[in-house]
């Protein structure tokens, strides 16, 4: 069976190294010195000025509205992980949707300034598959209007946008170390801040508000991560080169494999070093993606439609007519992706695809 994507795993002599020492030390979870460390080596490798390591993505987009007091309206993306709207309703928001650019996939700047009211606080907006939105065009809006800005950059590790990691944009940018990501501790997320005051912010927010064993500076959850998923993201984080150049390797043999039968990829953003998280196909129509899918499975290959259905059709919020998402998204299909694949189930996945295209 290939599946869309598989964990890496590091050798595990390595990883029982680091849970050995948390059975020395007896100290599992609240910010340990393993978390500690993490934290610090994510900044040196991704150049960054702040992080803090949480539970997971979702709850990393949870904390960022409640850090920067998002409230009302908020203009966003139909095509994302569901997280991305859950997480604005979940916190009393209103997601209002724009169409997307018919070649990155990324939300279209020339469409938010319309949907502009004065209820609305803030734009999060999502870095989709890895691909770096129209960052300035975005800025710029959120500037005119005093807005806030929230990446969901949950795909992006390892993406860099003029020669700075990705992270380092909008007033928060997330991002997910969940175990189908490229890089991962199991479960996991990050909040990343130029902003050394709002960070502290972000960390009172997720460790119930403490500010010390007995005062607290305002309301909190619990977002903390452990010792044991910081413990995996150390290791992971000596194979962070290795797996983004695999990556990188697969994605261009798909390219390769795939070119000239009139299939669409996206378009990277010129200024972006991208780090080839996803590989997404768009189909001619629903009909021809559907058939592939289906022959993969046939051979117990399994491809995903990444993302389907769109968040504005979901039946808690207010749909709307988006003609180039409901589009893209009846088309696109990501392949399988990750480190263990090799060459020649790459070329099993792209001979079945071109005798679909060809018949």
């Amino acid at each position: 069976m290939i599946n869309v994507t598989e964990p890496f795993l590091p050798p595990i002599e390595e990883y029982q190294s680091y849970i050995e020492s948390i059975w020395e030390r007896n100290w599992l979870t609240n910010n340990g010195p393993l978390v500690t460390e993490f934290e610090q080596k994510l900044i040196n490798y991704l150049d960054v000025s702040n992080v803090s390591f949480v539970a997971n993505g979702t709850i990393a987009l949870q904390l960022a509205i409640k850090a920067l007091a998002v409230s009302g309206e908020v203009i966003t993306t139909p095509f994302s992980y569901v997280a991305t709207t859950s997480s604005l309703v979940w916190e009393d928001c209103s997601p209002v949707f724009v169409d997307i650019d018919k070649k990155s996939l990324n939300i279209n700047p020339d469409l938010i300034e319309s949907a502009i009211t004065s209820k609305t606080s803030a734009i999060l907006a999502t870095h989709v598959y890895g691909n770096p939105c129209d960052i300035e065009a975005i800025q710029s809006i959120a500037d005119k209007h005093n807005l806030k800005v929230i990446y969901d950059a949950a795909h992006c590790f390892g993406t860099q946008y003029k020669n700075k990691s990705v992270f380092e944009y909008g007033d928060i940018s997330i991002t997910s170390f969940h175990a189908t990501k490229l890089f991962h501790t199991i479960e996991g997320g990050a909040v990343f801040t130029k902003d050394a005051e709002l960070l502290k912010k972000v960390n009172y927010l997720r460790n119930f508000g403490h500010d010390g064993p007995d005062r607290y500076n305002g309301v909190g959850i619990n977002g903390k991560n452990s010792e044991m998923h910081a413990a995996m993201g150390l290791v992971n984080l000596k194979y962070a080169d290795a797996i983004l150049a695999k990556r990188k390797a697969d994605y261009l043999s798909y390219h390769n494999e795939l070119k000239g039968n009139g299939l669409q990829e996206i378009k990277i953003n010129e200024q972006a070093k991208f780090n080839y998280a996803y590989y997404p196909i768009i189909f001619k129509d629903e009909e021809q993606c559907l058939a592939v899918l289906e022959a993969l499975k046939v051979q117990d290959i399994h491809a995903r439609r990444y993302f389907y259905p769109l968040l504005s059709d979901l039946d808690y919020v207010n749909s709307k007519e988006l003609p180039i998402a409901q589009s893209i998204s009846s088309r696109v299909l990501c392949l399988p992706i990750y480190y263990q694949l090799n060459r020649q189930d790459i070329r099993a996945i792209t001979r079945t695809i071109n005798q679909i295209i060809s018949a």
